[in-house]
Parts: structure tokens; C-alpha cells; sequence
């Protein structure tokens, strides 16, 4: 894979961390419901997108390195 293929990937995967913060910020407050139990599920599920974010920064922060090393 060429440099530019790598430094694609890596800008994609940074737009997404963030897109995961913000998602999971809106998952959690969005879609709180009114009872006990519909708020307990947003409140997991908007944790759990948020724990994609480092996932794609690594993703990101790896294909950068690999993308200065190819070139």
C-alpha cells in the first residue's frame, strides 16, 4: 500500500474517533426515554460507541507511522 492509501485510512479513522464521541454523546442523551430501564440502555449503549473512539485514534495513529515509513 502506497503512502496516500495510508494517509487516507488514517484521516478517515480520525474523522470517526470523533464522530464516536459525538455519537455516543447523542446515543446517551437522545435516546434516554422516560422509564428507569430505557435509560439504563442508552446510557450503556452510548458508552459503548464511545469506547469505539480509541479504537479508530489507534487505527488512525498507526496508519500514519506505516504511511511515513512506506514513502
Amino acid at each position: 500500500m502506497n503512502s496516500k492509501k495510508y494517509a487516507l485510512i488514517s484521516n478517515i479513522c480520525f474523522v470517526l474517533g470523533f464522530a464516536s464521541i459525538i455519537g455516543s454523546i447523542a446515543i446517551w442523551f437522545l435516546t434516554g426515554g422516560t422509564t428507569a430501564e430505557s435509560k439504563e440502555h442508552a446510557e450503556r449503549f452510548g458508552i459503548f460507541v464511545g469506547l469505539w473512539a480509541p479504537t479508530f485514534f489507534i487505527i488512525s495513529n498507526r496508519c500514519s507511522r506505516y504511511g511515513a515509513n512506506a514513502s
